[in-house]
């Protein structure tokens, strides 16, 4: 979710660039509804399947549409042991850890909360570029967009009510989670930026790498299941093929297109959408903390991504 499956900043051969079919703000909306059922879907999953089955179910049908879209546009694999040690780092942080942490953390906790964990990956985003990446610097409005949102985090949490009918395991996982995309993107930056491969090339890489690793920890971990939930399925099948595979490539063609500071925003409307999904279709209880911290997270991670305007 929220630009968790792909290396955001690794520059892009124009062969990417896709032929526009639709008006990218219908395909905008189109990904915001995609991404903000995925929470829904991972709640559904988990009611037939062990986390590390729908996680792993998740990665072949997204690798499986992936692979669909490499073949129709002749894309081949990147090469290089150096590329593909990098990539199996990148689909650990961005993939494989934390779609694994969110199907965990929903055993215990609403989609909604888990929705509004994952708006918390820009506020973290900031606060770990401010030391890793020297040319990241602060501002007073981004660091004041970095307390604001943590406030936010708190109030849905209901901090003063001393976090009384919150499962503290669950809400960790997913916060984790959502701290595990900002890393991997870091790290990406810092060890495949300006690759010449092609972004769709460099992400079905990852994406079956990302597969590999849980086929080898699921069996680990878990036993087969002995009874096949045909609902549940379909909701991994879903994850997979919408929330991971299609997602990834209309997020590519929105960067293409209206440029990566436009296609992000996607990630504002993400748990707007997992709330009301939540409460529409699970029948999930909301108290007035929750959208009013939602919001108040949502308004600090905008101020985070405000950049200083450059001196004449």
């Amino acid at each position: 979710m929220s630009t968790a499956t792909t290396p955001g900043r690794v520059t892009t051969p124009s062969r990417d660039r896709p032929r526009r079919r639709l008006d990218w703000r219908l395909r905008f909306a189109t990904l915001s509804l995609i991404w903000g059922f995925s929470f829904l879907l991972i709640k559904v999953g988990t009611d037939g399947y062990a986390p590390f089955h729908v996680t792993l179910g998740r990665l072949v049908f997204g690798t499986a549409v992936l692979a669909g879209a490499m073949a129709a546009r002749r894309e081949r694999l990147p090469r290089g042991a150096r590329t593909w040690g990098h990539l199996t780092v990148a689909a650990f942080l961005l993939n494989a850890l934390p779609f694994s942490l969110f199907a965990y953390a929903e055993l215990t906790i609403p989609s909604t909360l888990a929705g509004i964990c994952n708006a918390t990956s820009p506020l973290w985003g900031m606060a770990l570029s401010l030391v890793a990446l020297s040319e990241d610097r602060p501002t007073r409005v981004r660091v004041a967009g970095l307390g604001l949102g943590f406030l936010g985090v708190l109030t849905v949490l209901g901090a003063w009510q001393g976090f009384q009918g919150l499962d503290a395991t669950g809400t960790a996982l997913a916060l984790l989670a959502s701290l595990s995309y900002p890393v991997g993107w870091i790290y990406v930056r810092r060890t495949l930026a300006g690759t010449s491969h092609s972004h769709l090339s460099m992400t079905g890489a990852q994406l079956l790498l990302a597969t590999a690793q849980l086929a080898v920890v699921t069996p680990m971990f878990t036993a087969l299941p002995t009874t096949l939930s045909v609902g549940p399925l379909l909701a991994i099948a879903a994850l997979g093929a919408l929330g991971t595979g299609l997602a990834v490539l209309l997020q590519y063609g929105l960067v293409a297109e209206v440029g990566p500071t436009t296609a992000q925003m996607v990630t504002y409307f993400i748990p707007v959408i997992a709330t009301a999904a939540g409460v529409a279709l699970l029948g999930e209880s909301l108290t007035w903390s929750t959208p009013a911290g939602a919001l108040i997270v949502l308004t600090g991670a905008a101020l985070t991504q405000v950049r200083p305007k450059p001196r004449a």
